[in-house]
């Protein structure tokens, strides 16, 4: 079984476990999937009503995580609002016992305070990483886990850093490439170099330990 932990794209595939990023508007689904308010979509008129939609979304066996959520510099919403519902969507997490995937622009080190602040048991998970190792090796110290995505591919500064990481607290993802998970596995195996099998098990047992199926 392949496991993408984070993806705006469904595509079945029986040996493909997808987690499919949803907004709290959108539609219901059978699919897994993860809900969170996304930084750059912070409405303040919305945000109670898109809070109960979260609620209730969160409770639902086939969601398997909050998010993707958290902290953007870049974006136009306010910084100190994003802090704020990034705070309050800590509490769900934490309340529905559900994982927090997060997004995270130039605010490396304000994710990590705040770990460190909160001191959550819900495991969080980095989405999207492609920045230095010395950032990877701080957000793993603090028990703050790495998804990888199809930057891993092609970026050869991002392929150094995976020879340099441990792989217990490494998840991937295809985000909204289209790019095949297979292809993702298949890239990290041989940047390891391992053998496929030993990466699927290893990925395998990370996504195990922080999500419930």
């Amino acid at each position: 079984m392949f496991f993408d932990v984070h993806t705006h794209n469904l595509e079945p595939q029986k040996s493909v476990l997808s987690i499919i990023n949803q907004y709290p508007n959108d539609p219901f689904t059978d699919s897994f999937f993860s809900v969170g308010i996304h930084p750059w979509y912070i409405s303040e008129k919305k945000l109670e009503s898109e809070f109960d939609l979260l609620e209730k979304k969160l409770v639902l066996k086939n969601c398997l995580a909050l998010g993707e959520c958290g902290l953007d510099k870049l974006s136009r919403t306010n910084y100190g609002i994003q802090i704020n519902v990034f705070k309050r969507q800590i509490e769900l997490s934490e309340k529905t016992k559900k994982p927090l995937i997060i997004h995270c622009v130039k605010a490396y080190n304000d994710i990590i305070v705040l770990r460190k602040q909160l001191k959550p048991q819900q495991p969080w998970i980095l989405h999207g990483f492609n920045k230095s190792l010395q950032v990877a090796q701080d957000l793993l110290k603090n028990d703050i886990c790495i998804s990888l995505g199809s930057a891993l591919l092609t970026n050869r500064k991002l392929q150094t850093i995976v020879t340099e990481i441990n792989s217990s607290k490494i998840l991937l993802e295809t985000d909204n490439s289209k790019e095949s998970i297979t292809d993702i596995y298949n890239t990290f195996a041989s940047i390891k170099n391992e053998n496929i099998e030993l990466v699927i098990k290893q990925i395998n047992k990370n996504f195990n330990k922080i999500f419930i199926v």
